[in-house]
């Protein structure tokens, strides 16, 4: 095809793409002084069973990265502070906020496990995944089970619709007649959005804020930065999975439990400025959370009781989740 009749159809291509409808999402816009309502809906409790599907090429480094991370939500494995499963705990708190002033009780633990894996290294569905192809992807990674719920992890070649535009992970819903799916999709932004979803293990875009590029806590960029957005997908299905949950604002522009306090890693945080973080003395890795045998920088997180962002290096709001 010609040079000119390819421009031609990229840019058609986009005009679609912006017109298809967004999902609930992390992603990179900063919002100053957020408020989260309740919207009457439920929330997610239990047990979380994910189907994971890994489109694309993965290594196995990237995998257990992402696969430690979810072990330590419920079992972290070290008396070290802090802790993954102390962040988890703070998304668990949103139940007491719903039961807030019906019974004092504390909120029930959810369990998260990964029940299934599946690889597609063949990328079946193409390297540019629209949202009418992510139905089909929710099949190939539950199998159908609706007791699944489905998170797509895309590799780093692979353009997904709705990220990358200040979005950097989406959860979402697939309805077939009366039933209704679960699903999230992360993506590797090493190579089309570095600047804006592998921050701060990347240099910021020309013409932001300038800031100091953090070593991310396994060595590995794409990993850490999938890290943070699962992390974001994960806290924001719990709260909001149904669109009925917490969140602020409507459809594309919707605020949930972790983009309400983005790029908010520590204390004092500020654009440009992850905040207060540890630094590991041996590797110069930065961290803010100990994991099962390994160590995690995970965002911040707006926290119903005070109405304000938490982060895992606020010691104060830290005794209100784990008791001091």
């Amino acid at each position: 095809m010609a040079p000119a009749k390819l421009a031609v159809v990229f840019l058609a291509t986009l005009a679609i793409l912006s017109l298809l409808p967004a999902q609930g999402s992390s992603g990179s816009l900063v919002v100053r002084n957020p408020v989260l309502t309740h919207h009457n809906g439920p929330l997610l409790k239990g047990n979380l069973s994910l189907a994971i599907l890994w489109y694309g090429n993965f290594g196995r480094s990237h995998k257990s990265v992402i696969r430690k991370f979810i072990r330590s939500l419920n079992n972290d494995g070290t008396g070290l502070q802090p802790r993954v499963s102390t962040w988890w705990r703070m998304v668990e708190s949103y139940q007491g906020a719903v039961l807030a002033g019906r019974r004092r009780a504390s909120p029930p633990p959810i369990r998260v496990r990964v029940a299934k894996q599946t690889s597609d290294k063949t990328y079946s569905s193409g390297n540019i995944l629209t949202q009418d192809i992510i139905p089909g992807l929710v099949k190939q990674a539950t199998g159908g089970s609706r007791s699944l719920i489905a998170a797509i992890f895309t590799a780093k070649d692979v353009s997904v619709q709705g990220l990358c535009t200040g979005k950097c992970s989406l959860h979402g819903v697939v309805t077939t007649g009366q039933s209704q799916q679960l699903y999230m999709v992360v993506g590797n932004p090493v190579l089309e959005c570095p600047y804006d979803c592998a921050w701060p293990f990347h240099k910021p875009k020309k013409g932001a804020v300038k800031s100091k590029v953090l070593k991310p806590p396994s060595g590995k960029v794409g990993a850490d930065a999938m890290v943070v957005s699962l992390a974001s997908a994960l806290a924001g299905m719990v709260t909001n999975p149904y669109n009925t949950g917490f969140f602020q604002g409507h459809g594309r522009n919707q605020i949930e439990a972790v983009t309400a306090c983005s790029k908010v890693f520590g204390t004092g945080a500020h654009p440009g400025y992850t905040g207060k973080v540890a630094i590991d003395g041996a590797t110069g890795r930065a961290f803010n959370a100990h994991g099962w045998r390994a160590k995690f920088l995970l965002p911040g997180l707006w926290n119903p009781k005070t109405s304000s962002c938490w982060t895992l290096m606020s010691p104060n709001d830290m005794c209100e989740i784990i008791g001091c």
